[in-house]
């Protein structure tokens, strides 16, 4: 593990990371007053946000999971894991870490739609715009960065990093 962070730089502290979160949930709070709200949180990198975010999120509310996978680069996507609640005339916000081509998400989006909820928003932490694929923007966004890999807080390199409580970024 330190061999790989050997290879990083540090690029958001877990505490620049706590601010960006609390940001997001007063938003959240302030759009939804007195309202329940129902998070989605894809899996896998999106547990550790939706977790910090709900507990700084002072409304009723409900999670449920998915797992959508993309076959590879380009390829099918599908549900390996769908949600259990009934999501119709509910509002509810897909929590993602990052966005970055959008495919995945704009599937999710679209399949979460057919479900007949009364709104539909996405929070992300972070936003990478420069690699969009489809014209697809988060209604909540905690920082826009350029494209770089970045890892920890959820996100990973084949599956190492997710549990970094901070984010790097590979060296050039």
């Amino acid at each position: 593990m330190a061999q790989m962070k050997d290879s990083m730089v540090p690029f958001l502290t877990s505490e620049e990371i706590q601010i960006l979160v609390r940001k997001l949930a007063k938003q959240i709070e302030m759009d939804y007053r007195n309202k329940e709200v129902v998070f989605i949180c894809p899996l896998r990198g999106s547990v550790h946000f939706a977790a910090d975010l709900m507990r700084n999120v002072n409304l009723r509310q409900q999670i449920d999971f998915v797992y959508v996978r993309a076959s590879n680069r380009g390829g099918t996507i599908s549900i390996t894991k769908d949600i259990s609640i009934n999501i119709a005339d509910k509002d509810v916000l897909i929590l993602e870490e990052i966005i970055d081509t959008g495919r995945t998400l704009n599937f999710l989006k679209n399949r979460l739609l057919s479900a007949n909820p009364a709104s539909l928003k996405i929070v992300t932490l972070l936003d990478k715009p420069a690699r969009r694929e489809l014209p697809l923007r988060a209604d909540y966004i905690g920082k826009t960065i350029d494209d770089r890999y970045v890892v920890g807080y959820g996100m990973d390199i084949d599956e190492t990093g997710r549990n970094y409580p901070d984010i790097y970024n590979l060296k050039n």
